[in-house]
């Protein structure tokens, strides 16, 4: 059984570190985002338009992101987002705290030896 509200709260709790690792390499749209955090996750992670872009715009907002329009031939004008410096610290914050986190649940969830 699926617990579709458990499954919204740690979304909305790693929203965040998930795009701004996606823009650390290189700039990216956000339908490739969408696509990539999808086929990465293998399915079990999907941002739909409705929620990605307001957070984008939240995150660029903040200053961790940047956007800017691009136009190539033969496709639509794009909004590409890349890290700031003050994202990269961020980033680099959100990674160690979710690590920390991932690694406490991970002790108390294994199972003991009988």
């Amino acid at each position: 059984m699926k617990n579709s509200h458990f499954d919204r709260e740690l979304k909305r709790g790693s929203a965040e570190l998930l795009i701004l690792s996606l823009v650390e390499a290189r700039p990216r749209h956000g339908y490739e985002m969408s696509k990539l955090i999808e086929t990465r996750s293998g399915g079990a992670v999907r941002f739909n338009v409705a929620s990605l872009y307001p957070l984008l715009y939240r995150l660029e907002k903040r200053g961790w992101i940047e956007g800017r329009w691009v136009d190539k031939a033969d496709q639509r004008r794009r909004r590409y987002y890349r890290l700031t410096r003050e994202g990269r610290r961020v980033l680099q914050a959100q990674r160690s705290t979710w690590q920390n986190f991932v690694a406490a649940i991970n002790r108390i969830t294994e199972m003991e030896n009988a």
